[in-house]
């Protein structure tokens, strides 16, 4: 039976992952939960999943709930959170939004922890550390986004074998086929509609601007060690086709599937094994029945070309570039700016960015500190 500690549990991921573990008890113990502000959802997993450990944002929540569940150690903050990543588990599925994922990914690696990835800003911003430290500590980072782990399965068995691209497949977002002209005045009532998925607020954004796969591209570099050159991005609106690996021999391996984020999360926590989901079949004379594909417009959502400058910059230019996009998207969820003001932040942050060459963790933690309060500035200006 594997241990696991979910760093996020009360996120969409994490919920999810919690009824593949729910669905799968004989398989899995859960050792160890976090959350964020939903303390009504996190009671609710405390008691159902009974964890040793449970760690809330704020010291109130905290000691209400420990008073609640005696059997439980409640701890809290940004502490806390570290604490349980080193902990006794199997696998550590951190599934924190953004920056605040690297340092508790860094600390479970060092504890000798293998990873299920589902923040991908952790390899975006500090992907040689990270990588490194896997290597170091022989630990395992098994991708939950359904690209990666799609491209992860395609890779199972023809790792040692020569790759031509991996193919990384988006559905385009809610607003394929829009001008420019067109984005200038979308809302984020509007960009939260995700035609696909179901996901937090903001990757649904990232999804919208396509800033969300130019952050896979970067993931996908870290984790398969292929350059950017070697990644392809296809829109797919079906969302059927989850990514591919072309070969030199040009034989194309793919992963397919209906879009439910169970899939690619069982992938991750059973590995090497393989879960049961008979009620996710794909339907191939249903919704397998049509797949198209297109090239990306990057002359309408020019932020999948910042991302992939960043990443040929290197650096810290991609630790800036994803702090301003996440100072960035809030902006624009709380209605302070609009829609193209997110790739203009973006853009300004970068060529005002003096990179530091090979970072170190603590080198990659102050450009974000430093970054955030930069993009800041200029929301307000």
């Amino acid at each position: 039976m594997k241990k696991i500690t979910i760093l996020g549990s009360t996120g969409s991921i994490g919920t999810q992952s919690l009824d593949v573990i729910r669905k799968n008890r004989d398989r899995f113990k859960v050792e160890a939960l976090t959350c964020g502000q939903n303390i009504d959802l996190f009671r609710k997993q405390i008691a159902e999943f009974n964890p040793a450990i449970g760690v809330c944002a704020e010291k109130d929540d905290s000691e209400r709930l420990s008073a609640e569940f005696p059997n439980t150690k409640f701890l809290w903050g940004p502490e806390g959170i570290d604490e349980v990543a080193i902990s006794e588990c199997d696998v550590v599925l951190n599934s924190l939004m953004g920056m605040r994922g690297l340092i508790p990914t860094y600390k479970a690696i060092n504890a000798g922890h293998d990873i299920a990835l589902a923040n991908k800003e952790t390899l975006v911003a500090g992907g040689s550390v990270i990588m490194g430290a896997a290597v170091e500590k022989n630990v395992k980072i098994l991708p939950v986004d359904s690209e990666h782990s799609a491209v992860f399965q395609c890779l199972e068995g023809n790792g040692d074998k020569k790759i031509r691209r991996i193919l990384l497949t988006c559905s385009g977002g809610p607003f394929r086929g829009y001008t420019r002209k067109k984005t200038e005045n979308i809302t984020p009532e509007r960009a939260l509609k995700h035609p696909n998925w179901s996901m937090g607020k903001k990757i649904t954004i990232d999804s919208a601007t396509l800033m969300n796969k130019g952050l896979e591209m970067i993931e996908a570099k870290w984790l398969f060690g292929v350059e950017m050159e070697e990644i392809e991005v296809l829109v797919h609106p079906q969302s059927i086709v989850h990514s591919a690996v072309e070969f030199s021999d040009s034989s194309v391996l793919a992963q397919l599937g209906v879009p439910d984020m169970r899939i690619p999360i069982s992938v991750a926590l059973a590995y090497p094994d393989r879960l049961d989901f008979p009620d996710l079949a794909l339907d191939f004379f249903g919704e397998g029945r049509f797949m198209t594909f297109e090239k990306p417009d990057i002359s309408v959502f020019r932020c999948l070309l910042l991302a992939v400058c960043a990443s040929k910059l290197g650096g810290t230019y991609p630790a800036a570039m994803n702090a301003a996009n996440e100072i960035l998207v809030q902006a624009f969820l709380d209605k302070r700016i609009g829609f193209l003001d997110i790739e203009g932040g973006v853009e300004k942050i970068m060529s005002m960015h003096n990179s530091i060459k090979n970072p170190t963790l603590e080198d990659i933690i102050e450009v974000d500190k430093i970054t955030r309060l930069e993009t800041e500035r200029i929301i307000k200006c």
